[in-house]
């Protein structure tokens, strides 16, 4: 009987995870089902967004006032979130003096869950294409909007500082570049 219930647990076991795992994975793959990429390159503050193969924009950014502020490396869309409060500054979400503007799109970068690290709005449109964040990557906020209204939570994220062309890194990261979205 002993024997009859460690078999019936260890195949409850192994069902649960293949059950589990592949919801996870079906998930997963939903989530980032299409072939999409940001890249961010400090070296020139700015953004492009890839759809399909496609370049759907190029936007200019601001990034961290100095070099270890924004993280360097392959990252996700962790989280997506619509006027998410400013909590250093008890500023409420949706509030003009919030310096995170209207959108958020987490990152998971540098062991992080979203809660860090983002491309999001601002306060400050003058304050595009500086150097000028605590880390995280500022957009113009109709541009985040835009942004936030195409992309996934799984899209990849990958931030660069290099002087090479967008067309080149996007083939050094494996990606296979199509052309211009012309609608």
């Amino acid at each position: 009987m002993k024997k009859f219930l460690v078999n019936s647990l260890t195949v409850f076991a192994l069902a649960f995870v293949t059950l589990f795992g592949s919801l996870g994975a079906t998930a997963e793959a939903t989530a980032t089902k299409n072939d999409d990429l940001i890249i961010i390159n400090k070296h020139y503050n700015k953004l492009i967004y890839y759809h399909n193969g496609y370049v759907e924009m190029i936007e200019p950014v601001a990034t961290g006032k100095s070099w270890e502020k924004t993280p360097v490396g392959h990252f996700k869309i962790v989280n997506k979130i619509k006027n998410r409060p400013y909590y250093t500054g008890h500023i409420p979400g949706g509030d003009p003096r919030n310096p995170l503007g209207k959108r958020w799109l987490g990152l998971n970068a540098n062991g992080t869950n979203g809660d860090t690290y983002a491309i999001h709005g601002n306060a400050n449109e003058s304050s595009i294409g500086k150097y000028v964040s605590q880390g995280c990557v500022r957009m113009h906020n109709a541009s985040i909007e835009k942004l936030y209204d195409k992309v996934q939570v799984g899209t990849p994220v990958k931030i660069t500082n290099s002087p090479k062309s967008f067309q080149e890194l996007a083939k050094i990261y494996g990606y296979k570049f199509k052309g211009y979205n012309t609608k």
